[in-house]
């Protein structure tokens, strides 16, 4: 039997790969801040498809948390398979409005977080040659919306970094860039997404069935979506001036 850690499964895109994985077999470490949706959870992952269910709560902005998390990704006798660096959240403010601390728990989150636990995880998975590591980043990576568009730039350069590291070892790293998914993220950051076309959105069982087949795969992007692939595209082959121009 193979294991799947999930970060941030209670809602949106996490929960999809949270349903998505048991439903394929594989039993599941859910990792989030919100024990109760957590348990939740636990419940009907199990009552749908038998899976069993680790429950850990924590909080990723937090270093002892994340340290306990490591631990469980780094232990040989209880080998992950599946590791899912999906927690997130966003900040409605420009920079100038934020404070600091906000700021930095983003970084903690968007940011350390995965590259820890990434860390990890891989030792493990290249010694057993076999393993699947996906990192949710966004089409916010190849634009210049503030620094959640620079934490997933970072999150999107750290896979294509890794995979040239993976090559022939079994293990498998694919970022996924989605755009505008249906999911509570963008109500509970407080932005305002009034008069996005309805071409525009996504649906988050797409975005992660496209995910964890492009993982398989091989694929070292994973981007959901004709309208965003075509926009990526073009996007990283745009002069940075204009990029700028158009993210404004």
């Amino acid at each position: 039997m193979t294991t799947a850690l999930v970060t941030g499964p209670t809602a949106g895109i996490g929960r999809q790969f949270a349903i998505q994985l048991a439903s394929a077999g594989h039993d599941l470490i859910l990792v989030a801040r919100d024990e109760t949706r957590l348990t939740e959870l636990e419940l009907e992952l199990n009552s749908s498809y038998g899976t069993r269910c680790e429950v850990l709560p924590a909080d990723l902005s937090k270093r002892s948390a994340l340290k306990t998390i490591e631990k469980r990704l780094a232990d040989p006798e209880r080998p992950v398979d599946w590791l899912v660096n999906n927690a997130g959240f966003g900040l409605a403010k420009p920079f100038l409005k934020t404070t600091v601390e906000d700021e930095q728990r983003l970084l903690d989150v968007l940011v350390t977080a995965p590259m820890r636990l990434t860390h990890a995880a891989l030792p493990g998975m290249v010694e057993r040659r076999q393993g699947r590591v996906i990192v949710v980043s966004s089409f916010a990576s190849w634009i210049t919306g503030g620094t959640y568009s620079a934490a997933k730039a970072w999150a999107t350069v750290f896979v294509e970094g890794l995979a040239s590291e993976l090559s022939n070892t079994g293990v498998n790293a694919t970022a996924l860039c989605p755009g505008f998914v249906r999911t509570e993220f963008h109500q509970r950051a407080g932005v305002d997404i009034a008069g996005i076309p309805d071409q525009m959105w996504l649906d988050p069982a797409d975005v992660v069935s496209k995910a964890i087949k492009d993982c398989d795969n091989g694929s070292v992007l994973s981007v959901p979506g004709l309208q965003y692939q075509a926009l990526a595209s073009l996007l990283r082959v745009s002069p940075r001036t204009l990029v700028r121009r158009v993210s404004s």
